[in-house]
């Protein structure tokens, strides 16, 4: 799946967190986030919004192999055969978080934020996000972005916040 053009800002992502938030709030559901490209933005973003500590009970910022497998509990031989950058180890991230924060709801990302260390079959700007909660919904996503690395950043915190917003609309 390729990129969405128009570049979005920070205060457009604390909007979305915010609708986000309210839904979260209203059905009394707990999220959580599991990052690794993305270094923390997405709960950044959540957080920025007065109120947040009553629907988000954490980030796991897991950029190393290490912390993927200590934290989240992302298979090692996973890790070893696929590398960090692929939907499955997306969606191990994801339910880790689940598990690791108690939460109701989580989203993942993992990807190349570039500008550099893009791999054939894996260019610079490819990320994997997945949403799992405990219900059994899951969704995943996959996207090469065309940005610098703080757009990509940007870009992959909007999916994850969408991703959010429709699974709490479904």
């Amino acid at each position: 799946m390729s990129g969405e053009k128009r570049m979005v800002t920070q205060e457009e992502l604390v909007e979305l967190a915010r609708n986000v938030g309210e839904k979260l709030a209203r059905r009394n559901l707990l999220c959580a986030t599991a990052e690794s490209c993305t270094g923390g933005l997405i709960g950044h973003i959540i957080t920025e919004n007065a109120g947040s500590s009553a629907y988000f009970a954490g980030a796991a910022v897991v950029y190393s192999y290490a912390a993927k497998e200590r934290l989240l509990g992302v298979d090692h031989a996973r890790l070893a055969s696929e590398g960090a950058v692929s939907a499955a180890v997306a969606q191990q991230m994801a339910q880790g978080a689940v598990k690791l924060f108690d939460a109701d709801v989580a989203v993942s990302v993992t990807g190349i934020a570039g500008p550099g260390g893009g791999l054939p079959g894996k260019p610079t700007g490819t990320v994997y996000l997945h949403l799992s909660a405990a219900d059994g919904y899951a969704r995943d996503a996959h996207h090469v972005w065309e940005a610098d690395r703080s757009g990509n950043k940007l870009l992959s915190a909007q999916v994850a916040l969408r991703m959010l917003l429709d699974y709490l609309d479904a």
